[in-house]
C-alpha cells in the first residue's frame, strides 16, 4: 500500500523571508515538509550550518514543517549539519563535462561517490542523485547505471516528473528502471513551447515548466504507479514555474492536484 510520509516543498524561492514567516508559508499552503536549499545566501548561515539547520528545523516545527531534505553538496560539513538537525537526505546533481564526454565524466562521478560514501556510513544521511535536462543525468536509465555499484540505503536516485517527461521516457518504464534505487519523487513539469515562427529557417524550442496538469510526464500515471508498487516514503514540488509571478498559488494547487491522486489511489484498494 502507498504510504507518503511528507509532502515537501523546495524553498528556493523563498530566500528573502525569515524561518518564521518560511514557516507560516509553507504550512499555510499545506505542506508538512521542505527541501532547504543548504546554500550560499538562504536562511542559514553555511560556516554555522548544523548549529543554523537545527534552529531552523525547531522554528519550522512550531508550524509542523520537517526538513526533509536540503539541496546541496556532499561535503563532511553538510552531513554533520544534517545529522546534527536530524535531515535524512543531501540532494544532489552531477554535470557532464562536454570536453571529456559522457562516460568519462560518468567515471568521476563514480569517484566521487566513492569520496563521500565513507560519510554515508558515519552519519545516518543519504545522497539522492536528480537527473537534469541538458549536459547531465537525464535520463533514469544513466541514473541506474550510474548507482548500480552502490546501496541504496546509502546512495540512492531521485524520479523527476519534468526531467524524464523532457527526456521522452514513459513514466511507467522511467519508475520501473530507477525503482530499486529510488529515495524520492519530485513533482514538477515541463514541456517544449515553439518559440520561432514557421518563417523561420530553423525551428527553435524552449522549455516551459509549467502546473501539473499540463506537463509532458503525466502526474496521475506516475501515482498509479507508485501506488501499485507500494511506494512508501516523501513525495517533493520543486515549485518551479517558467511564470513565476503565481508560484505560491501554483504550488498550493499543485499539491491538491497530487493529493487527489494519491487519495483516490488509496480509496480505491
Amino acid at each position: 500500500m502507498v504510504r507518503i510520509d511528507h509532502y515537501s516543498i523546495f524553498t528556493k524561492p523563498w530566500k528573502q523571508k525569515t524561518p518564521d514567516e518560511l514557516g507560516k508559508m509553507v504550512h499555510d499552503l499545506g505542506f508538512d515538509g521542505i527541501e532547504y536549499p543548504l546554500r550560499a545566501g538562504y536562511q542559514v548561515d553555511l560556516a554555522n550550518a548544523g548549529p543554523g539547520l537545527r534552529s531552523l528545523s525547531r522554528t519550522l516545527a512550531l508550524y509542523d514543517v520537517a526538513i526533509t531534505s536540503v539541496a546541496s553538496t556532499a561535503e563532511e560539513a553538510i552531513f554533520s549539519a544534517c545529522a546534527e538537525a536530524g535531515v535524512p537526505m543531501i540532494r544532489i546533481m552531477y554535470g557532464t563535462d562536454a570536453a571529456k564526454g559522457y562516460l568519462a565524466s560518468e567515471a568521476e562521478w563514480k569517484k566521487d561517490i566513492e569520496r563521500f560514501l565513507p560519510f554515508c556510513h558515519q552519519y545516518p544521511v543519504k545522497v539522492g542523485v536528480q537527473p537534469h535536462y541538458g549536459n547531465m543525468i537525464s535520463n533514469s536509465m544513466e541514473l541506474r547505471h550510474l548507482l548500480e555499484d552502490y546501496n541504496p540505503a546509502l546512495v540512492g536516485g531521485i524520479f523527476d516528473c519534468a526531467h524524464s517527461g523532457l527526456a521522452g521516457e514513459e513514466p511507467e518504464q522511467g519508475l520501473d528502471i530507477i525503482w530499486d534505487y529510488l529515495l524520492l519523487v519530485n513533482f514538477k513539469t515541463a514541456a517544449y513551447r515553439l518559440q520561432s515562427g514557421p518563417e523561420a529557417p530553423v525551428a527553435s524550442y524552449e522549455r516551459y515548466f509549467t502546473t501539473g496538469r499540463y506537463g509532458l510526464c503525466s502526474w496521475k500515471r506516475v501515482v498509479k504507479y507508485l501506488a501499485g508498487r507500494g511506494y512508501q516514503g516523501n513525495v517533493c514540488l520543486p515549485a518551479e514555474y517558467t511564470d513565476e509571478s503565481c508560484i505560491e498559488a501554483y504550488a498550493g494547487d499543485d499539491l491538491a492536484y497530487v493529493r487527489g491522486l494519491f487519495d483516490q489511489q488509496t480509496s480505491s484498494i
